[in-house]
């Protein structure tokens, strides 16, 4: 194994955020609620469920790959954004990745557990490539050629096409909050239950859309409305749940003023399940995810300046939470290959780090 970070390069990486995020010991939820991963994680809460032995095997064989093997945390390579981005606005920063071989390559020398991504690209490489590193077929997309765009998740293939090519779990994305999410929900939690039948494990991209979500702050962010779509994810049986990580709160108080009138929410999830600090905004996710039965992991968001630093801080935050690890895909692939593996890795090392512990 290569060498991983220490603590003190961690704190460089965090800067002025270091003392707040690994010094944080005072939780709103305590970490006693919750199911936290461990290299048992499979046989201790999976194995509960009603999954049948072959959902287990694909999924002990992600947490039994790549460089977080055997800890019970997820790092997963996800590169879809060539239709939910397009192509062009995807890979111009760099177009090696045009070629769905080398997103599969990155995930692979990156040491990441899976990989996901489009039927295209995995099918593409799928005899060379499916045994060496899991598969998680992402089977719904956002395309962004119809004029005036629009925003709505489409089906791009079927689970018996995914479960062809040797995919270990499917992966899909409910805009919670549309005027698509009825459709959305009862296609995936359909989708899910055949995959599930023929043994693959599912993964939900839970996301918010709607612009009324757009107030004062950006509510697709806050902690108690992605924490509540977290909680309609598992409740149609997703095994991971990814996520962005929660910036704000009170999105249901915000579309709770005047005469509006949306949703149910008891003010408590303010004062004694939440605090504004990062990792309380986030442990609201995780506790949504029925207390950690269903592993959360964070999306890494968008590439920028600080990549590295950002990427440690939401790592930092997500593993103190008590969450399952991180899904960070465009600040790995928009830069030369080495430069993303160094960043997979660097994220990798949080979670390998001892010294980083569950609040």
């Amino acid at each position: 194994m290569a060498t991983t970070l220490t603590t003190g390069k961690i704190e460089t990486y965090l800067g002025a955020k270091a003392e707040s995020l690994l010094g944080f010991k005072s939780p709103k939820i305590a970490k006693e609620r919750l199911h936290l991963p461990g290299p048992d994680f499979v046989d201790r809460i999976y194995a509960s469920t009603d999954r049948n032995v072959r959902v287990l095997t694909n999924l002990q064989r992600m947490f039994g790959h790549g460089r977080l093997s055997g800890t019970g945390y997820l790092s997963i390579l996800p590169v879809d954004q060539g239709i939910e981005h397009s192509g062009g606005a995807s890979f111009a920063k760099n177009p090696d990745y045009f070629d769905g071989g080398n997103i599969v390559k990155l995930a692979i020398e990156g040491g990441c557990n899976a990989v996901a991504s489009t039927f295209g690209v995995l099918g593409s490489v799928a005899r060379k490539y499916a045994h060496k590193i899991p598969f998680i077929v992402k089977m719904n997309h956002n395309e962004l050629l119809t004029y005036p765009n629009q925003f709505n998740q489409i089906f791009f293939g079927t689970v018996k096409e995914a479960y062809d090519m040797g995919a270990a779990a499917v992966g899909a994305t409910i805009y919670f909050g549309s005027e698509q999410s009825d459709r959305q929900i009862i296609e995936v939690s359909q989708a899910f239950a055949l995959a599930h039948e023929l043994g693959m494990a599912t993964v939900l991209w839970c996301y918010l859309r709607n612009n009324a979500f757009k107030k004062d702050k950006d509510y697709h962010l806050s902690s108690d409305l992605t924490g509540q779509a977290n909680h309609l994810g598992v409740t149609i049986q997703a095994d991971i749940i990814k996520q962005k990580l929660a910036e704000n709160n009170g999105g249901y108080q915000a579309l709770n003023i005047g005469d509006s009138s949306y949703g149910k929410f008891d003010k408590r999830i303010y004062t004694d399940l939440n605090s504004d600090h990062p990792i309380d905004l986030c442990r609201y996710q995780v506790i949504n995810c029925f207390c950690g039965r269903s592993g959360l992991i964070n999306s890494g968001g968008a590439s920028g300046a600080n990549d590295f630093e950002e990427a440690v801080a939401t790592a930092v935050i997500n593993k103190r939470a008590g969450g399952t690890g991180l899904i960070s895909g465009r600040k790995a692939f928009q830069r030369p290959m080495k430069e993303g593996v160094q960043l997979l890795n660097v994220i990798q090392d949080v979670y390998l780090s001892p010294e980083v512990t569950v609040a």
